[in-house]
């Protein structure tokens, strides 16, 4: 079967501001509105657009996280997504331990494709996809702004630094999205009770034999410093007075 495979990360609403605990041990999640990471909506939008292209027979949604990831599981699977998997873990694990999580479901389920957003908008880490390619020992192309299938080829326009470029890669393969790939439908809510009756297995995340210990130690969390109001100036030469005094002229 032609499948592909779609991570969701749960984290905090793109619109809700992040506040800093008083302690510095973390972020403040309590009663905070929680979603589908952005760029993996983007991922999935793709994937459920290739499927309707003909180039692929079903789209399984995969979340590593809390049982609350359910919920946004049950998103993924209103806006389309086949089945879903919830890999369950009551703590918080890194990448490099998630992209061997995914790697076991990639041996179960045989994908041919693995699409993840480039990035979680929580920690920026931009690196599970493509520390999965080098465990799956599998092609990857990151930055997605356009994807095509061409029989056992994927086509990928990506964004770099100096611009676009077009990459392909043999199948099966791992691709991370960008921003300019597509814009995610919005979910009706008559697909909301239909994903209620489509299957969600949870998996427990010491079944898979994976080692999710940490290697990295967090030692604080801190807000990012207040700007400063910004000054009028009269005219250039205020302007020009005003960076020197800086240092910056």
């Amino acid at each position: 079967m032609r499948r592909i495979l779609v991570g969701v990360k749960r984290v905090i609403d793109f619109n809700v501001r992040v506040r800093v605990r008083p302690d510095g041990s973390g972020v403040v999640t309590d009663g905070v509105k929680m979603s589908a990471n952005p760029f993996d909506s983007i991922a999935l939008e793709e994937a459920l657009r290739l499927r309707e292209r003909g180039e692929a027979d079903e789209v399984v949604a995969v979340s590593v996280g809390p049982a609350e990831s359910q919920q946004q599981l049950r998103d993924a699977l209103a806006m389309g997504a086949d089945r879903a998997i919830l890999v369950k873990s009551d703590t918080a694990i890194e990448p490099l331990a998630v992209a061997r999580v995914l790697l076991e479901l990639v041996k179960r389920e045989s994908p041919r494709l693995v699409i993840l957003g480039k990035q979680a908008i929580d920690d920026d880490c931009n690196q599970t996809g493509q520390m999965l390619a080098a465990l799956w020992d599998r092609p990857q192309a990151t930055f997605a702004s356009k994807i095509e299938i061409q029989g056992e080829a994927a086509r990928v326009m990506r964004e770099v630094d100096a611009g676009l470029e077009t990459i392909e890669v043999d199948l099966p393969a791992v691709c991370t999205t960008d921003l300019r790939l597509n814009e995610p439908r919005y979910i009706k809510l008559p697909d909301i009770m239909k994903a209620k009756k489509k299957p969600l297995d949870i998996v427990e995340l010491a079944s898979l034999g994976v080692d999710a210990a940490s290697v990295l130690k967090v030692l604080k969390h801190e807000p990012p410093p207040q700007r400063q109001k910004g000054v009028m100036l009269k005219d250039a030469a205020e302007l020009v007075a005003a960076l020197k005094q800086k240092g910056l002229a």
